[in-house]
């Protein structure tokens, strides 16, 4: 399998199955109810641990909880830990209500300060951490390899937490001092304080997954600085850290990109109930992973519709599908993992039993259960057979319009009828 990697800027191929597969991707910061934005990485990282899995690859899958940052300071202040409790829990009903299944660790930043608190130790001892005034900062001209995965010269970067005190203006935080209005704080050879945003992500990826591991994912937003920081940190204590990045593209509200400023923010809760957990598996399956998506009214209905058209398949007789068809739809995924082409491939099976396999990576197992009528619905389309039996057509059909209006269809097989929900 091939997947294009931010830091080589090319395909890199996976080791071969059977092999041990670590997989971290950065998790939301938690301060309100998450956005369907959110959702992408989620979803798309939950994809490619079920196909790897079904490939014989061992897979463990971190995605980590921010739940101690300046936002949700910000947002409640006097109560940020109530604030990130409540909206972590928000987080995780809503990744559960996909119907993907949960990854094997989902940790928080701030069940992880032990380890932060030795990382930054280690980063001090070899002299690629400095402490000031009760900070902490990582010397970014230490570290000859600064800029390589955002691209970026280290010279032309402009000082990215501003503090009179730093040896270099480029120097990020590994730990800021409790400042008035931080309501949680931990001690640290320090003093008082709390971690920086990067380093709890090495530390919670070297605590669940080792040193070196095989990929790390997250959105393009935060390719730097958090996820260049985040390296950074890492390589310096000499550890490999992740082989492959890969950053999916943004997700777009009717062609700009969504953020709270505009005010065309959607949640993930809202998407579900408006449109369903089937018809946004399948939306964000019609773009490429790493090219941006929009999200409108009429990027979901096309969707919707896509979803009904595999319902329907189900409703007809399965037609056995080539001895080559499911090498296609592996071919898609094994080559960057091309969700709309494999879709494309699906839309043209006819075969049932292909079909749900292929739904087992997406997580649409769902599309392939009939909805069973109710009893009085079942009565009406008996009494319509006895109807046309009769050859009584005007009372047939307005026992089909009274099925409809309830909200079925009826179809006349060969052995009777068939009833389906109504598109």
């Amino acid at each position: 399998m091939r997947l294009y990697s931010t830091l080589q800027r090319e395909l890199v191929e996976l080791p071969p199955a059977p092999s041990t597969i670590g997989m971290y991707v950065c998790g939301p910061t938690v301060y309100q109810r998450a956005h369907i934005g959110n959702a992408r990485p989620f979803v798309l990282f939950s994809w490619i641990r079920n196909w790897l899995r079904l490939s014989q690859y061992d897979v463990t899958y971190v995605h980590n909880i921010t739940d101690i940052n300046d936002s949700i300071y910000e947002a409640a202040p006097g109560a940020s830990a109530e604030l990130a409790a409540r909206a972590t829990a928000w987080y995780l009903e809503d990744i559960r209500d996909l119907g993907l299944g949960m990854p094997d660790h989902v940790p928080k930043a701030s069940e992880t300060i032990d380890e932060i608190i030795t990382m930054i130790e280690r980063l001090i001892r070899t002299d690629y951490a400095y402490a000031v005034a009760g900070d902490v900062y990582f010397r970014v001209a230490r570290h000859r390899e600064y800029g390589q995965l955002s691209n970026q010269r280290p010279d032309e970067m402009e000082e990215q937490e501003p503090n009179p005190l730093k040896v270099d203006p480029r120097d990020f935080a590994l730990w800021k001092a409790n400042k008035p209005g931080e309501d949680t704080w931990w001690d640290s050879p320090w003093g008082r304080g709390r971690p920086g945003w990067h380093i709890e992500c090495s530390a919670m990826a070297e605590k669940l997954l080792g040193p070196c591991y095989e990929l790390h994912g997250a959105g393009l937003d935060i390719v730097f600085p958090h996820n260049e920081n985040e390296l950074a940190q890492s390589r310096a204590l000499g550890s490999e850290y992740a082989r492959i990045w890969m950053h999916n593209g943004m997700l777009r509200f009717t062609g700009e990109k969504m953020s709270k400023s505009l005010g065309n923010v959607r949640t993930i809760r809202d998407a579900l109930e408006r449109w369903g957990r089937e018809t946004l598996l399948v939306f964000f399956a019609t773009a490429k992973w790493s090219h941006p998506i929009d999200f409108s009214d009429e990027t979901l209905r096309a969707a919707e519709a896509r979803a009904e058209s595999f319902r329907e398949i189900f409703r007809r007789p399965s037609i056995p599908a080539g001895g080559g068809e499911w090498a296609r739809y592996s071919a898609a995924l094994e080559d960057d993992f091309n969700t709309p082409e494999a879709l494309a491939v699906m839309h043209e099976w006819r075969d049932h039993e292909l079909l749900r396999r292929a739904f087992d990576v997406f997580g649409l197992a769902s599309l392939a259960e009939l909805a069973e009528a109710p009893e009085e619905i079942v009565e009406l389309a008996e009494r319509r057979k006895g109807a046309r039996g009769a050859s009584d057509f005007e009372q047939a059909d307005a026992l089909r319009d009274e099925i409809e209006a309830a909200g079925w269809v009826v179809r006349d097989v060969s052995d009777g009828f068939q009833l389906v929900p109504k598109p």
